[in-house]
């Protein structure tokens, strides 16, 4: 099993960091191709993509950053552990996929109606 790690930035773009966007998008493309490669062999690859996650990376964020995603918070560290076990463990008919973990934030702001 080989669990690349992406981010949301492999998913969309983002302005002014093309060189991350481009990087995390090669893992994607590098993950599908090991995939279609290795599955005869027994081997699993996929990829995650963290969204924003309490790390030293997003330390001085402030919380206006996920304040209008669905789930309107920074991930913890162990919520992506958590899904990387899943994987290696339970998910043994998955390869070449790739699994989002980002509170929602791919899905776009949440926007409250006015009545």
């Amino acid at each position: 099993m080989i669990i690349n790690v992406s981010s949301t930035a492999g998913m969309t773009g983002y302005a002014q960091i093309g060189a991350y966007v481009a990087s995390k998008w090669g893992v994607r493309g590098i993950t599908k191709t090991a995939a279609m490669e290795l599955g005869r062999d027994g081997i699993r690859v996929v990829s995650i993509h963290p969204g924003p996650i309490r790390t030293p990376m997003t330390e001085g964020m402030g919380d206006e950053l996920t304040a209008t995603q669905p789930i309107p918070r920074f991930g913890e560290p162990e919520e992506v552990t958590r899904m990387v076990i899943f994987l290696a463990a339970d998910a043994t008919y998955s390869t070449g996929s790739e699994f989002v973990i980002d509170g929602g934030a791919l899905l776009g702001p949440v926007m409250e109606l006015q009545q």
